[in-house]
């Protein structure tokens, strides 16, 4: 049973119900705001658990991908690995907006999302499966996410990236001899984004 992603899903859920209920308070509290990263650094992550409470497509789009993606890549890689991907995409997002659009207020799971689909991608190469179709959704959304105002691109961007890089060291340390190594690696790609946090607030 994939435990991690609807266990996610479920969180998502209550907290855009929470949203609602609060008329704002945990929207603003959990956000991502480049200017409050020194202050208040854990909204890097809590963005991925917050949603435009204006527009209701905005969660069903994430929360959608999450529940089709999900199940389907936590079953290939393993639930710990999965939260990996997940958390790490998130922050990567985050790192992406903090670095190119510095000023901008961001919520919303899409970094996270397209973590899951550029780890979904590269996973399928290494299987030697077909995944045009893939790229077709991928090359879509990305570009949704320059035309549609209001959606960060940057954020996308990052997480895509970030996601590819995940199952890349999967893919690549994937025997049981080299499982250490491969832990190691990931935890590598968490110090760099935070390494990049921090360069770009010194700057």
């Amino acid at each position: 049973m994939p435990v991690v992603s609807y266990g996610i899903l479920v969180l998502t859920l209550v907290v855009f119900a929470l949203q609602w209920l609060t008329q704002g308070f945990v929207t603003s509290t959990l956000a991502y705001f480049p200017p409050l990263t020194t202050s208040e650094p854990w909204r890097m992550l809590t963005v991925a658990l917050v949603h435009s409470d204006r527009a209701i497509f905005h969660i069903i789009f994430n929360m959608y991908s999450l529940w089709v993606l999900g199940p389907l890549l936590e079953s290939l890689i393993g639930r710990a690995r999965f939260a990996a991907v997940y958390v790490l995409s998130a922050l990567g997002g985050s790192v992406a907006v903090l670095w190119l659009a510095p000023l901008s207020v961001v919520v919303g799971a899409s970094g996270a999302i397209f973590g899951l689909l550029g780890a979904f991608f590269v996973i399928q190469r290494r299987l030697g499966g077909g995944n045009v179709q893939l790229v077709v959704i991928i090359v879509i959304n990305l570009a949704l996410g320059f035309v549609i105002p209001g959606v960060s691109w940057q954020s996308h961007v990052g997480g895509l990236l970030v996601g590819a890089l995940c199952a890349y060291v999967m893919v690549r340390h994937r025997r049981a001899d080299q499982q250490r190594r491969q832990a190691v690696l990931l935890g590598l790609v968490g110090v760099g984004l935070a390494a990049a946090t921090v360069l770009r607030v010194v700057l």
